[in-house]
């Protein structure tokens, strides 16, 4: 949408926004419009090495937890007589 536009259109822009806000104005605005681009590039570069930290520290969780189902050992249980399927599952839970 922006890629058509030509110097022309750029020029006619500025001279509108002159127009409206009056030159006295434009060096503090241009001041402010800097600063929240700033504030921008900063919140977003925090947000993506706090996702970062927070997928590896996710990834070395699961892989910490396969390990450690890896190593148990696990135990056979066998149903004594008369007991059922469901609580043979109970007990070994």
């Amino acid at each position: 949408m922006l890629a058509n536009l030509t110097g022309w259109h750029a020029l006619l822009i500025l001279a509108i926004v002159l127009l409206v806000f009056g030159s006295s104005k434009l060096p503090a605005l241009a001041r402010s419009v800097g600063q929240s681009v700033r504030i921008l590039k900063d919140e977003v570069a925090e947000g993506e090495a706090q996702q970062q930290t927070s997928s590896a520290d996710t990834r070395s969780h699961h892989q910490d937890q396969a390990q450690n189902q890896a190593q148990r050992p696990v135990s056979p249980v066998s149903p004594v007589a008369g007991d059922t399927a469901e609580t043979t599952v109970r007990q070994a839970s």
